[in-house]
């Protein structure tokens, strides 16, 4: 007898739905697992749950923050994060030097 192929979570559903619409699914659920997302605040792994649509909290230290519909982070939010670090530090040289 052959091998099955790998379905994960999405095994569930089946052959209904289509095989885009599961596979893409299971993107999506993969990159929900609690124990690969961590705490932007505290660190720690598999504590960060999702409340609704890019709302997230924390278990153990108890922080709220907003962030992507289905991952913690998203790639225009971290750059945004690391615009206002760096704009943020320029101000704060340009207060010493005054």
């Amino acid at each position: 007898m052959g091998k099955t192929k790998k379905v994960s979570i999405t095994g569930r559903y089946g052959a209904r739905y289509g095989s885009v619409n599961r596979k893409r699914t299971r993107e999506v659920l993969d990159r929900m697992k609690p124990k690969s997302l961590g705490c932007p605040k505290c660190r720690t792994k598999g504590s960060v749950h999702r409340i609704s649509i890019g709302i997230w909290y924390c278990r153990k230290c108890d922080a709220k923050f907003t962030g992507g519909a289905y991952s913690i982070a998203t790639a225009r939010g971290l750059e945004s994060f690391r615009v206002s670090k760096r704009k943020q530090r320029e101000i704060e040289l340009i207060e010493e030097e005054e």
